[in-house]
């Protein structure tokens, strides 16, 4: 790893250089009822549009690499043969400009998935490859619990990682095309000076950290609380949305569906994005569902992030965003669910709170 610091100036340079690219990155959007900033990521077409302050984003980077909704194939039909379209969704790099360690990590999670399993995603891969990522250390808001997840740093998975150090930047190096960038604007190597700043910046974030989850042998709690009236509480509660999976940056359950046009003559076949909580998720043909019930599928997207995931890549799926927890309609969290079913209170804002019956 390669250390850098430079003057917040150069940051404006620094994206000037990358804007022959199409640059993605945090931007104001509105605000909430409370007159909070809403904050997500899109499209930037100048330095000044990005919120680089922001603590975190109502969507996750996610849909510029796995979009909600994306047409596989295309056939139309002549009278004596027909055509298939394939969109090899093949784009040119894409810049993501500030983008927090969860968000890198949730990126890192779906690549065991859809790029280095048994069945791969080819549409993901080029888009991945086509990732140029410049990390943000970030101020946590008190939905977070990604450091209860192990997500509040990141290792690797971006090119390079910036801290903010009131005048200055951090630069945290690990690729050579982010070498060589910075090479063009005015940087140094780190003093003694910058290491402990860069320490005490660390350690104020870490102290932010208010929700907590108790991830201590998590997999074998959910296994001997399968059947947990906990389930059933929280699954009346349930309205199954899928908005949590909407928001979710780990989240890549997708249905595939053919339509055939009125005339004969073209058809789709269309992937889109789809949710374990929606009522009709584990409906096969003939009618039967497995999982009726709100509560069992709440139950089983929780297995599916902190027991199933853990079992096939030994890590949650889970990084702790609270994105979930924030955009829910009932009111359901991560934090109060899996305290619930270990038979505790959850510890938020550094108090105590019961669990609604």
């Amino acid at each position: 790893m390669i250390f850098k610091v430079f003057k917040k100036k150069e940051l404006a340079a620094l994206y000037e250089l990358l804007a022959v690219n199409a640059v993605v990155g945090p931007v104001r959007k509105g605000t909430d009822r409370h007159n909070q900033p809403l904050n997500d990521f899109a499209r930037v077409y100048s330095f000044a549009d990005l919120a680089l302050d922001y603590s975190t984003t109502v969507h996750s980077p996610k849909r510029f690499v796995l979009p909600y909704r994306k047409d596989l194939a295309r056939f139309t039909v002549n009278e004596q043969k027909w055509r298939k379209e394939t969109d090899l969704d093949t784009e040119r790099p894409v810049v993501f400009f500030g983008m927090h360690a969860c968000d890198i990590n949730a990126l890192n999670k779906l690549d065991k998935v859809l790029a280095e399993s048994v069945y791969p995603v080819s549409s993901y891969i080029r888009k991945r490859r086509n990732m140029f990522i410049i990390g943000l250390n970030c101020r946590p808001s008190p939905q977070c619990f990604c450091r209860s997840m192990g997500t509040d740093s990141v290792l690797h998975g971006y090119d390079m990682f910036l801290t903010d150090l009131g005048d200055k930047y951090f630069a945290e190096i690990s690729s050579v095309t982010a070498f060589n960038f910075l090479q063009q604007i005015k940087c140094r190597d780190p003093g003694p000076g910058d290491e402990r700043q860069y320490e005490a910046v660390t350690a104020e974030k870490t102290a932010r950290f208010t929700t907590e989850v108790d991830t201590s042998d998590l997999t074998k709690i959910l296994d001997l609380e399968f059947y947990s009236p906990a389930w059933d509480r929280w699954g009346r509660k349930c309205l199954s949305c899928g908005t949590c999976a909407n928001v979710c940056p780990t989240c890549y359950c997708y249905g595939v569906e053919e339509s055939v046009d009125l005339n004969l003559q073209e058809a789709h076949k269309t992937r889109f994005l789809y949710s374990c909580n929606l009522h009709d998720f584990a409906k096969v043909a003939g009618g039967h569902n497995f999982r009726p019930l709100a509560s069992t599928r709440l139950k089983y997207r929780y297995y599916h992030k902190h027991r199933g995931f853990v079992e096939a890549f030994e890590e949650s799926l889970c990084v702790g965003c609270g994105r979930c927890g924030a955009a829910c309609l009932a009111g359901i969290t991560p934090p109060e669910v899996i305290a619930d079913v270990r038979g505790k209170k959850k510890c938020v804002h550094g108090r105590e709170e019961k669990h609604d019956e």
